[in-house]
C-alpha cells in the first residue's frame, strides 16, 4: 500500500541498545563516566524501515519493547502524531520525563523518518525547512580533557 492510497499500517518496532566505551573515562564537571549506550528504534512499513535514536540506559529499550511497541505496531505510519499521542497515554502512570521521554523520542524521531521515506521526501522538507543551511554544533567540552585536547576539539 502507497501512502497516497491511505493508511500504511506499522508492521513492526525493534529495539536494540549497545553500550560503546568511552576512549578514556570522560566527566562534565558534575558526572563521570566510561562509556555511552545509544537505544535505537527501527519500525517498517510499506516496503520502508524509518530509524530513531536517543542516548539512554538500556532499560529504555526494555520500556520500548514492554510499553510502546504494542500501541506503535498496527498504527498509520502516515500519522505521526496520533502514535506519539497514544505512545504518551500509555505511559501516564510511569512518569513522562526520564527514560520515557527518551523511549517516546527514539520511536517518534524513527516514525518520522519512516514518513518522509514512505513519501520519498528528505526529512528536512517534511518537517518544513526553512533555512538553506544551518551552522554545525558539536557538543564535547568534557572537563577531564587538556587545553590542547580541548582546543583540538573546539
Amino acid at each position: 500500500m502507497t501512502p497516497r492510497r491511505g493508511k500504511v499500517p506499522i508492521e513492526s518496532l525493534r529495539v536494540s541498545a549497545y553500550t560503546i566505551p568511552t576512549e578514556t573515562p570522560e566527566e562534565d564537571g558534575t558526572y563521570e563516566w566510561d562509556s555511552t549506550t545509544i537505544v535505537v528504534a527501527e519500525v517498517t512499513a510499506g516496503g520502508k524501515q524509518g530509524l530513531g535514536y536517543t542516548y539512554a540506559d538500556s532499560a529504555t529499550a526494555k520500556l520500548i519493547e514492554d510499553k510502546l511497541k504494542e500501541v506503535v505496531v498496527g498504527n498509520d505510519a502516515m500519522s505521526v502524531q496520533a502514535t506519539w499521542w497514544g505512545m504518551l497515554y500509555s505511559i501516564r502512570n510511569l512518569g513522562r520525563p526520564g527514560i520515557c521521554a527518551m523511549a517516546i523520542s527514539a520511536v517518534d524521531t524513527a516514525l518520522w523518518d519512516l514518513k518522509a521515506r514512505l513519501l520519498d521526501l528528505p526529512l528536512v522538507t517534511l518537517l518544513g525547512q526553512v533555512r538553506d543551511a544551518l551552522p554545525i554544533y558539536g557538543s564535547g567540552g568534557f572537563t577531564n580533557y587538556s587545553k590542547e585536547e580541548l582546543q583540538d576539539q573546539l
